[in-house]
């Protein structure tokens, strides 16, 4: 494109005067305006001098208008639009560079539960759709991420909710600096790549809206409609989805948010896997090793946390509590231990989130098995929980 002539500015800003006498004297530019003004000049060039400094969603400030005389002089502190651009460009995902979609290990993370399948079908780098249902805070997403990580897969994980859309999915048509220009999905560019894709909390997502992806479950070219393009799937390419439920909704409304998915978009993943929480040895590894990293290893304040979480959960699944301790709550407890140096008060903080009574039964446990009042391996789960059981 040519170079955009000072003379050519006159002729643009006297136009855009004339037309729109107020810009001038309000030192605000719409879009629109600008759009227009360029159309009358035959889309000859787009006015980017007039566009500097945004005030608002497509509104502009005019350079040297009462909008923009303020920033003439920025403070020494103040970056330069310059430096402005230069930091979003530094956070942006360059999907040209898969080494920078590579997760991170996690050196304090324990393998368990559905691991090794995962890895197998993960290392195999065939088009095989997996589904991994559980209950919250166990670790379904993060086993698929430290797998990639260790066998150094790039990986693209997007979090789905009700208003994912078929265009946050696959791509849509935005317009650029006045052109449409095509911004592909992370459905689109993980098949360009053939990179694994994490479709977290899927039983988020709007049943219709999923539908878009169902050809591309079967592992069959997709057409790409944008572009009026088929695009076959790279090696390595491959779905996995995690949720707490199996698409059928939360019948408990424990999950809201959750939906009743379409039962032939669920028939096309291969294998359903069911996450369960971590046994108590792998449990014990896991606050160990955080205890490790956050310098603050007490053995038996870790011990207590993984009987008295064990015995929560047995409850829970016998019907006799509401709420239960997820293995991320516990996460929560070692690092607020880690900063208050407090048990009772890492105990206390971590379990707020509950009711009154489930907040106190739950800390009342936790103290009785601390002093060893009660051995919850030894007592019946409907009695763990019981304020008429004599402990």
């Amino acid at each position: 494109m040519a170079k955009i002539t000072e003379g050519q500015k006159t002729v643009f800003e006297d136009k855009l005067f004339s037309k729109y006498p107020d810009v001038k004297t309000s030192g605000v530019v719409s879009r629109k305006q600008l759009l227009e003004i360029r159309e009358e000049m035959g889309n000859q060039f787009h006015p980017l001098w007039l566009m500097a400094t945004a005030v608002g969603r497509g509104l502009y400030a005019i350079p040297g208008g009462s909008m923009t005389s303020p920033l003439a002089e920025p403070a020494n502190d103040s970056p330069t639009p310059k430096q402005s651009k230069h930091k979003a460009e530094a956070v942006s995902v360059d999907f040209t560079n898969t080494e920078s979609l590579i997760p991170k290990i996690d050196a304090n993370y324990v393998p368990f539960g559905n691991y090794k399948d995962l890895e197998q079908i993960v290392v195999s780098k065939q088009f095989y759709p997996a589904y991994v249902s559980g209950p919250t805070g166990n670790g379904k997403s993060t086993s698929i991420e430290q797998i990639c990580a260790k066998h150094r897969r790039p990986l693209i994980r997007i979090n789905l909710n009700s208003q994912t859309d078929e265009d946050q999915l696959v791509g849509t048509k935005t317009l650029i600096d006045g052109n449409v220009e095509i911004v592909e999905g992370p459905v689109v560019i993980a098949m360009r790549l053939g990179i694994p894709l994490l479709l977290d909390e899927i039983d988020a997502g709007s049943a219709n809206a999923l539908l878009c992806l169902q050809p591309i479950l079967e592992g069959k070219p997709f057409y790409y409609k944008l572009k009026n393009e088929m695009i076959y799937p790279a090696l390595g390419f491959n779905m996995f989805a995690t949720a707490n439920t199996k698409g059928k909704g939360s019948d408990d409304g424990r999950y809201i948010g959750t939906n009743v998915l379409n039962e032939a978009f669920l028939e096309r993943f291969a294998v359903t896997f069911n996450q369960e929480y971590p046994d108590a040895k792998v449990e014990m590894k896991i606050v160990m090793n955080l205890m490790k990293s956050y310098g603050c290893v007490d053995e038996k304040f870790a011990d207590t946390m993984v009987k008295w979480a064990d015995a929560i959960r047995r409850t829970f699944d016998s019907g006799g509590v509401d709420e239960t301790i997820t293995t991320r709550r516990l996460i929560h407890i070692v690092r607020a231990f880690s900063i208050f140096k407090n048990q009772k008060k890492a105990i206390e903080l971590c379990t707020n989130r509950f009711d009154d009574a489930t907040r106190l039964a739950f800390v009342d446990l936790f103290d009785k098995v601390s002093s060893g009042e009660v051995a919850v391996e030894e007592t019946p789960a409907s009695q763990v929980i019981d304020n008429e059981i004599p402990f």
